[in-house]
């Protein structure tokens, strides 16, 4: 017997990420965080545009943008000796360009952390699935085959309480216990480089509105920093990498120092500055070399450690859960082989040593690590990694190959080529239904979804007599029929014929495709409902 179906354990963007995922596909969870509330410094600050993706198709888009800075208020990245003194260089990132921007239907989100945590906590609270019980820690933990048994402390009352779930999500950070009880090695290079993140109000109005940017990278000889923007105006964080290069150790950071350090970089020295908390931290790029241990799962930084230079740390944990939370459903819901679940580590795992790596050569590339360096401007992939954020390309047994070569790219870090090959990102393109404009993404929410061409109505009846599992469901559209295709697009970024169908699955990502129609649709889909869920291996038509 258990008490809960999924067990989730640490508070910020991925666990409460997960906690509205797992209810909005019917499953009860019961999230602990052992702070008593939500973030109360910035923190991560980025949400990139597949983020946003996913943010949108839970109804969230709206309520983030709300929370966050306009995006015009952050357009820039720009490098100078103080923000008074003489500008170096100024950059619009890669991912802003017009081309970049057409392949999504939305856009990134700059929202720092601690006005983000409670936008989800707010969505995550309104289900009746999903509790919240901060002011608790998981102070012990067994587990089995058969699901996890946890020990929670009060840390209001101090009273222990005794759980069991079927699954535990591990979002308890860089330091997460569960991790350390799995014994997973980490993979990559540990305490790279030393730094202080220290938080302040200052009207920086002056120096900052003609040249709105989401970072300020101030270079001098005896001070390398970069100013965050929060608000835009005065409330903002300004964060110094590699202590020992300055003859730092955390401890010095007193309000008199940061203040003297923030007026330095901003080349004003008698600007008013009130400190409001300084957080030392360590950077590290390692990677879980597995993230599932029997009924235990690993997420977010618990996870994957990386570098912020790129902002992939948050984009890479709440899409952990992207991933993971429709296939936990399909199993308790759907009766769906616990087979299936073996596919989150090949897809997420891999994804993320390339994202580290990727992260670690940009911070090389600016000299802001202990590895000294005379370097300013960064290597071209920062801020314009457009193949990490759109191109990935699972594979696992939750993807049925049809044959067809990769995609290729000169550079898989910057390029993006759309395409519906089985395991990738189902692609953006503009559609009608009736006097609404909709993307493809928007069709893409908690349930399977059959994208049909202009002639595959038989795929549409067919999808309308499988004996589908009774969760998640399958729903399907012709496009050309019940959504129309203005620009003629569909057919050519998806890559089939006109009776030719996709499936995507509820993370968005193509599960199958057949170029072409089939002499039997009914018993294609039906195989293939037989492999995505683990009740035979029969070979797709």
């Amino acid at each position: 017997m258990h008490d809960i179906d999924v067990l989730i354990v640490g508070g910020g963007p991925v666990g409460l990420t997960a906690s509205i995922l797992l209810s909005r596909h019917g499953v009860r969870s019961l999230l602990v965080e052992r702070h008593p509330g939500t973030a109360i410094v910035p923190k991560s600050r980025g949400i990139n545009a597949r983020t946003m993706e996913m943010y949108r198709q839970c109804g969230l888009e709206a309520a983030i943008r709300d929370a966050g800075l306009a995006t015009e208020r952050t357009g820039l990245i720009v490098w100078a000796e103080s923000l008074a003194g003489k500008e170096i260089e100024r950059r619009v990132p890669g991912r802003a360009t017009p081309a970049n921007m057409a392949v999504t239907p939305t856009r990134n989100c700059l929202c720092a952390q601690d006005d983000l945590e409670p936008v989800l906590r707010r969505f995550a609270e309104d289900s009746k699935l999903g509790a919240l019980r901060f002011s608790t820690e998981l102070t012990a933990l067994t587990y089995d085959d058969q699901g996890a048994s946890a020990v929670l402390l009060d840390r209001t009352s101090n009273t222990e309480r005794a759980i069991r779930a079927r699954y535990l999500i591990a979002a308890d950070g860089a330091q997460s216990r569960v991790r350390r009880q799995l014994g997973a090695h980490m993979i990559g290079e540990e305490r790279i480089y030393d730094s202080v993140n220290i938080l302040f109000h200052a009207d920086l109005t002056q120096w900052v509105e003609h040249r709105p940017a989401a970072l300020y990278f101030i270079e001098q000889p005896e001070l390398r920093g970069t100013f965050l923007t929060i608000n835009g105006t005065d409330r903002w964080g300004f964060l110094i990498h590699s202590l020992e290069q300055y003859g730092f150790k955390p401890e010095d950071f007193t309000p008199e120092v940061c203040t003297r350090l923030v007026r330095q970089a901003a080349g004003v020295p008698d600007l008013p500055v009130s400190i409001l908390g300084v957080s030392p931290w360590v950077a590290s790029a390692i990677v879980a070399d597995r993230y599932r241990d029997g009924p235990v799962f690993l997420a977010g930084d618990a996870a994957h450690e990386m570098p912020p230079t790129g902002g992939f740390g948050l984009n890479t944990g709440v899409q952990d859960v992207h991933n993971l939370a429709w296939k936990l459903a399909a199993v308790l819901r759907g009766g769906a082989d616990p087979d299936l679940l073996d596919s989150y580590h090949p897809e997420r795992q891999p994804l993320a040593e390339t994202i580290t790596r990727a992260s670690l050569a940009n911070a090389l590339s600016m000299g802001r690590t202990n590895r000294v360096t005379s370097a300013v401007l960064p290597r071209r992939e920062f801020l314009n990694e457009q193949g990490l954020i759109f191109g990935v390309a699972y594979t696992s047994n939750a993807v049925i190959p049809d044959g067809t070569p990769p995609v290729t790219v000169a550079d898989p870090t910057t390029e993006y080529a759309p395409n519906a090959r089985p395991g990738s990102r189902a692609p953006h393109v503009w559609l009608q239904r009736g006097e609404e404009r909709l993307s493809t993404i928007d069709l893409f929410r908690a349930h399977f979804t059959l994208l049909a061409g202009k002639d595959g109505q038989a795929w549409i009846d067919a999808a309308r007599q499988v004996a589908w599992p009774s969760w998640p469901p399958l729903l399907a559209y012709r496009i050309g029929g019940d959504l129309i295709d203005p620009d003629s697009n569909w057919h050519t970024v998806y890559g089939v014929q006109p009776d030719g169908a996709v499936l995507v699955r509820p993370d968005g990502y193509v599960a199958w495709r057949s170029a072409t129609a089939t002499g039997q649709p009914g018993h294609a889909l039906g195989t293939i409902a037989s492999h995505m869920f683990g009740r035979a291996s029969e070979k797709v038509a």
